[in-house]
């Protein structure tokens, strides 16, 4: 089914995946082994835009296949989930980027799993970040981009974190396009996530839950 439905969402069939998915639900299968056909898809669907295949209405119609299956496999998750939350994180795609499929899909796993979530948006000016915070005093942060350009954003983001005396009360993990160990070390973020279990992983180790 795996790969079936990694070729439907890809492909934008929507129908087709959305039935997939309902389908192994009825069966029983992991609703973890469905968000990760999810990101692999989604993958492709990046590749893609970076080579001009698709465009901006591809990624909405990806976006909203997304969101009709998180909303499938939601119950389930929740029934697992942790009843008290774990700790508070504070998202957000950064200044000039407004890519949110990879953030909603964070965002989702992140709340699924026991965290309390604000969700910033898209577009999001580092002071907004530092206001956010202030407010939430969470305990991770996560930046978010899928363009090249969100770098030195997510760099201007963690700096004036620092600037505000805010760095060393919140761990920063980024994401997203092809985010690797350079990346982190450029943007000064403590880690990246190559998917979303990566982040719900990293915010477990930084909340002290194994």
């Amino acid at each position: 089914m795996s790969k079936e439905l990694v070729e439907a969402i890809a492909d934008m069939r929507e129908d087709d995946a959305i039935k997939m998915v309902e389908d192994a639900l009825d069966r029983g299968e992991d609703p973890n082994q469905i968000l990760e056909d999810c990101r692999l898809a989604m993958e492709i669907v990046g590749k893609r835009f970076e080579s001009n295949e698709y465009f901006l209405p591809e990624l909405i119609l990806a976006g909203e296949i997304l969101s009709k299956i998180a909303a499938l496999t939601k119950p389930k998750l929740i029934a697992s989930a942790p009843t008290k939350k774990l700790g508070t994180v504070v998202i957000g795609t950064v200044q000039g980027d407004i890519h949110d499929i990879g953030k909603d899909i964070v965002t989702f796993m992140l709340d699924v799993n026991g965290f309390e979530v604000h969700d910033l948006g898209v577009d999001v000016p580092a002071e907004k970040f530092v206001d956010a915070i202030r407010q939430y005093k969470p305990s991770v942060v996560g930046l978010t981009g899928f363009l090249t350009l969100a770098y030195d954003s997510m760099k201007t983001t963690v700096q004036a974190i620092s600037d505000a005396g805010l760095r060393d009360k919140v761990k920063i993990m980024i994401g997203g396009g092809q985010i690797n160990d350079t990346i982190k070390e450029y943007t000064g973020a403590d880690a990246y996530g190559r998917d979303a279990m990566a982040a719900v992983t990293l915010s477990k180790q930084y909340v002290g839950v194994s």
